[in-house]
């Protein structure tokens, strides 16, 4: 009896369109790179400052997110809702906007040098391994305080109510219900932002500061842009690719760890809020987080609304490229994570966290070299790489929805007998409006303020705008990269902004 032949679903075309986008471009970079006795000084300096900048990075944003959200957790205040919500915006905020930011508040002519030079206090400094801390504490300190945040709220209302009833003061509360939910969480946190500092390439570009402050981002970005070393270039990567797997590992099997026990989710007033103590403090804890955040968002817009007005035409056709690669990039992620939408499907997205942009940019390089001028392909590869990062966050969001939906009419796609086409047209997607706008508006801010890959290739005819932001910056042509960056800060929220909320036109939310 003749075996029946297997069908090719987009299923199994996306799941082995991504692993070829890992396997290959690894692969390319493990056949270039050369003996480690090939390894420099100056690299293992790169490898201890990355490590270092990220441990202390992950460390300072899990300890100032502590007192932050405890502050979050006990008190009900006019724009608390906004503020918590706004604490998720520095994640598709373009890190290049972010970073001009910090310069107008803690940059040598910045907000604070000007307040405090009066004073006789010495001049701040924001280059070097403290301006690379200041920034990642920046993006990282949100992400900390929601997860920290969301253990304190997760602590039934019931264990609350017998502390009152016991008496129980605020050191036994302390030891007996708070400090277990933070070891459960606190090691999460810590190995999530561990991971993520692991790759920073565009904050050590801009403030590292030299030699002595070089991740080994930024050192594969030297090999390839300034020496063409395509072996130093492959060897540092390898050393990446292994530390952010291990790291990624780690962080994986920590942040699996069970949760706090159950209760009817009753909310009630903690009386351990109303003395005037811990008034004052929680809200120094808010008011200077409020401060910390927005600031640098105000100095870009306030900077940003002079500069606008003298931008070129060189900065407006690379606006035009990001919003195209931004489109593409997104389109690319879609159609790889709706047949990926399963548990299997989200470990293979997993690795678009593990491996390094600039690793699978090199790899890329090198297989299309042989056949094309890598640097008129700049847009492309920049698309896919960005798809590629966005995919882990995007089946994060589509999954569990997605999950539920199959499970529900598989019966009725079965009496019906409906194709793929038609299951995907009638069912899927108009029940994954929602999710799949959210997604989609994440992945197009992401690709629109990435400052990595394009960095490697493009040339002036190909820059886009966070490149456009970072040429002007070099060029000290503040006012006009100021203007680029509100640009560019106006197209990231403007796109995220036209996907979420057309998921939500026609349904309930």
């Amino acid at each position: 009896m003749a075996s029946r032949p297997v069908s090719i679903t987009p299923a199994i075309i996306a799941a082995l369109t991504v692993a070829g986008l890992v396997i290959g471009p690894v692969t390319a970079v493990i056949l270039r790179a050369e003996a480690f006795s090939g390894f420099r000084p100056a690299d293992w300096q790169a490898l201890r400052f990355t490590v270092l900048q990220a441990t202390l990075s992950a460390a300072l944003s899990v300890l100032f997110a502590i007192p932050l959200a405890r502050a979050l957790a006990r008190r009900k205040f006019i724009g608390r809702g906004l503020l918590v919500a706004l604490l998720g915006a520095p994640f598709i905020l373009p890190v290049i906007v972010a970073v001009l930011g910090l310069l107008a508040v803690f940059g040598q002519s910045g907000l604070l040098n000007r307040v405090l030079s009066p004073m006789g206090v010495p001049e701040l400094q924001i280059y070097g391994l403290h301006g690379v801390l200041l920034a990642h504490v920046f993006f990282n300190l949100p992400l900390a305080t929601r997860l920290i945040l969301q253990g304190w709220l997760a602590i039934p209302a019931e264990q609350f109510r017998l502390a009152a009833t016991l008496g129980m003061g605020r050191r036994a509360m302390w030891r007996s219900m708070e400090a277990p939910m933070l070891r459960r969480i606190v090691p999460g946190a810590f190995a999530v932002i561990f991971v993520i500092c692991l790759s920073s390439f565009a904050v050590a570009l801009t403030l590292g500061g030299g030699p002595r402050a070089t991740t080994l981002e930024l050192a594969i970005y030297q090999s390839m842009r300034f020496d063409f070393d395509l072996s130093r270039a492959a060897v540092l990567g390898l050393v990446q690719l292994a530390l952010a797997l291990t790291a990624g590992l780690i962080a994986l099997r920590v942040t699996s760890l069970p949760v706090a026990a159950k209760g009817l989710d009753r909310r009630v007033p903690r009386w351990d809020r109303s003395d005037h103590l811990s008034i004052c403090t929680d809200a120094i804890w808010i008011g200077l987080a409020a401060l910390f955040l927005l600031t640098p968002l105000t100095m870009v817009a306030l900077n940003g609304l002079a500069g606008i007005t003298t931008l070129g035409a060189s900065v407006w056709q690379a606006a035009g490229h990001s919003v195209l690669v931004a489109l593409g990039s997104t389109l690319l992620c879609l159609l790889w994570a709706l047949p990926l939408a399963t548990r299997w499907g989200e470990w293979l997205g997993l690795a678009g966290i593990a491996l390094s942009p600039l690793v699978l940019g090199i790899g890329l390089f090198l297989i299309v070299r042989p056949f094309a001028n890598p640097f008129d392909l700049a847009l492309y590869v920049t698309a896919t790489v960005n798809a590629f990062v966005s995919l882990p966050f995007v089946l994060r969001i589509l999954r569990p929805e997605a999950e539920t939906i199959r499970t529900d009419y598989a019966r009725l796609r079965g009496a019906l007998g409906l194709s793929s086409w038609a299951w995907l047209r009638w069912v899927l997607l108009p029940r994954l409006k929602r999710p799949l706008g959210f997604a989609a508006g994440l992945t197009a801010a992401l690709s629109m303020g990435d400052l990595g890959v394009i960095a490697l290739f493009a040339d002036p005819d190909r820059a886009t705008l966070p490149l456009k932001v970072y040429q002007l910056m070099g060029a000290y042509r503040m006012e006009q990269a100021a203007g680029a960056a509100l640009l560019l800060l106006i197209l990231s929220l403007g796109l995220f902004w036209i996907f979420d909320r057309g998921g939500r036109v026609g349904t309930s939310t």
